[in-house]
């Protein structure tokens, strides 16, 4: 049975602060099927752009924007969260980190490429 994601609505938090609850509700909104082109294979728009490199990638995103602390920001890298850093209260709290080549045109699905695989 496939996963169904859909965003929290309100004014309860789930996470610590707006300021990771609304990145957390944005990337949940994007798998909504309402919105999603193929929500079960995280897949958002146009075919190919993802919301998370794979499920265990979307739920560790997910947990972290939900334990993130205010002088911390998440990195995402090609659809998979690979480090939390204490920065200060003024920055990003997710900074989303993707390869020139992938926004380029020279590859449609980064999946193929090796990045996707570390």
């Amino acid at each position: 049975m496939p996963r169904v994601i859909r965003a929290a609505r309100g004014n309860q938090l789930s996470a610590k602060s707006w300021l990771t609850e609304a990145p957390m509700r944005m990337l949940m909104n994007n798998l909504d099927p309402e919105v999603a082109e193929k929500p079960s294979e995280l897949v958002v728009y146009g075919g190919i752009g993802r919301a998370a490199r794979d499920w265990e990638s979307f739920d560790r995103i997910v947990a972290t924007l939900q334990r993130l602390e205010g002088d911390e920001t998440l990195l995402v890298q090609s659809g998979k969260p690979v480090g939390v850093f204490r920065t200060h209260a003024d920055a990003p709290r997710v900074l989303i980190a993707t390869p020139t080549w992938c926004r380029t045109g020279r590859t449609g699905n980064i999946s193929a490429n090796s990045i996707a695989r570390a």
